[in-house]
């Protein structure tokens, strides 16, 4: 059954640490009040608050705002055609050619550095207290606000490792990044891609055990009448299901077929996530898969975004996708992503661009369809039970893939593709265009050429970002490219 609720009110932004410039910076200060942080975590409330900080504090441009979603790792994937290259803002002209030495390169690859391992001092600071404070807790808030905390580390430190460590594919034994689990003055070791995986899985691990009494799982009805209804609207955090998601696409990072695929069943079977409904499409209610996400943040600037980055209007801040490509990403007509999701532009000069919707707001007053961008969901564990599939040699891996096509109103498929990795980027290019994971699988995957560009990513060591400098001034790190 569909998990939904309304969003009963806004993320509060709390900061518990300092804005932080590198790992390991931010392990050698202390919070800007210690005073004002202690009374923070003497109350349930205050480490609800701390917890929203953390969510809050991911809704960055440096990040999932912009640069690890539409933004740096769209462009890397290759899926705009026109973006912004200004002087004055974010300018992806060399980004985009995989060229990561010019200061504008830099800044953007230190900016989700730096904010994603802000966001994780965010975690540690909850986690390092959480413990000593339980008789502060009532109900299942304890083992609730300890899982998302967890997963949140693990998460934050995944896609650190997915942009700053090479691909297992590649080498799993390269020095990657450190993985950093306290606010103390110890600074952390710099680990091989592997230690730094089997650390995010320990953690996803236990916040699963921690996540067993999440009301998405349990099928506890939350009202507004209970603890103020703090449970209610679990998929902008980081629920129980969404840590198996997240577990999948770990596993699949890490080769662990098998395991992936029993997460991504586990997902799939618990029928908690619905497909969306095409006439909330055709409609505009729900253009960002609302029903099907896993989990999203709750972006409260969303519809700013989306006037400024896909105005159909154009402009020097817009993304766009030329007709041609945009005819290119689809095989049918009828495919509700085709016919839903691209807008043509409305100026003389841009009407043969198309830009997304996926981020306008919702043509309807419910607020659950309100302010989401999606960060996992439902779709990718069809794809990625596909795959397992595929690697295992069934012969019928495709109708896993099926299920979404006909979610899409897509054709359906016969059999395996000849080409599967082909189609399946195509199908990845169709369905998370501006969510940030076509760059990702081209890096697991180790492909030698991005789609739309003639950089062979392999020999140039394109898939993964420099260490910032002054990570390395710092801490004189190895190369981890």
């Amino acid at each position: 059954m569909k998990y939904r609720h309304y969003i009963r009110k806004g993320i509060v932004l709390v900061c518990v640490c300092l804005a932080l410039t590198a790992c390991d910076d931010w392990l050698n200060v202390q919070p800007k009040s210690q005073i004002e942080d202690s009374e923070l975590f003497k109350s349930e409330t205050g480490f609800k608050e701390a917890l929203s900080g953390v969510y809050s504090s991911m809704v960055s441009n440096g990040t999932y705002a912009r640069e690890l979603t539409y933004g740096a790792i769209g462009i890397m994937g290759q899926e705009w055609t026109t973006y912004p290259t200004y002087q004055y803002g974010p300018s992806y002209q060399h980004i985009v050619e995989y060229d990561y030495s010019t200061s504008a390169s830099e800044s953007m690859i230190a900016s989700i550095w730096s904010t994603s391992y802000n966001s994780i001092a965010n975690a540690n600071n909850i986690l390092k207290r959480i413990d000593a404070a339980q008789k502060l807790f009532t109900g299942n808030n304890y083992d609730i606000i300890k899982g998302e905390a967890l997963a949140l580390r693990a998460f934050l430190h995944f896609d650190l490792l997915r942009c700053f460590g090479v691909s297992y594919a590649v080498n799993p034994n390269m020095p990657a990044i450190p993985y950093c689990t306290d606010l103390t003055y110890r600074v952390f070791p710099q680990l091989t891609v592997k230690q730094v995986a089997e650390k995010v899985e320990a953690d996803l691990l236990e916040a699963e055990k921690l996540l067993a009494v999440d009301p998405i799982l349990t099928g506890e009805e939350v009202s507004e009448l209970d603890d103020n209804g703090y449970l209610i609207n679990r998929q902008v955090h980081l629920n129980y299901y969404a840590v198996k998601g997240l577990q999948a696409r770990v596993y699949m990072w890490m080769q662990r077929y098998a395991d992936a695929e029993r997460c991504a069943e586990t997902v799939i079977e618990s029928n908690a996530f619905e497909w969306v409904d095409s006439d909330n499409m055709s409609n505009e209610i729900d253009l960002a898969f609302a029903t099907e996400q896993l989990f999203a943040l709750h972006n409260i600037n969303l519809s700013t975004l989306s006037e400024a980055c896909f105005n159909p209007k154009g402009g020097s801040q817009t993304f766009s996708i030329s007709e041609g490509v945009w005819n290119d990403y689809y095989t049918d007509g009828g495919d509700i992503r085709y016919v839903c999701l691209g807008q043509a532009g409305t100026d003389g000069s841009n009407m043969q661009e198309r830009y997304l919707k996926k981020y306008n707001p919702s043509g309807s007053e419910d607020r659950y369809y309100a302010d989401k961008m999606p960060l996992i969901r439902l779709s990718e564990m069809y794809l990625i039970k596909t795959e397992c599939e595929y690697r295992a040699g069934n012969a019928n891996a495709y109708e896993a893939w099926n299920e979404l096509r006909a979610n899409r109103k897509e054709s359906l498929l016969n059999s395996n593709p000849a080409d599967f990795y082909d189609e399946l980027i195509k199908e990845y290019r169709r369905e998370f265009l501006g969510e940030g994971q076509l760059f990702f699988l081209y890096k697991r995957l180790n492909s030698a050429i991005v789609k739309g560009s003639i950089v062979d990513v392999i020999a140039e060591k394109a898939y993964t970002f420099p260490l910032p400098m002054s990570e390395t001034d710092v801490a004189q790190r190895e190369t981890n490219r």
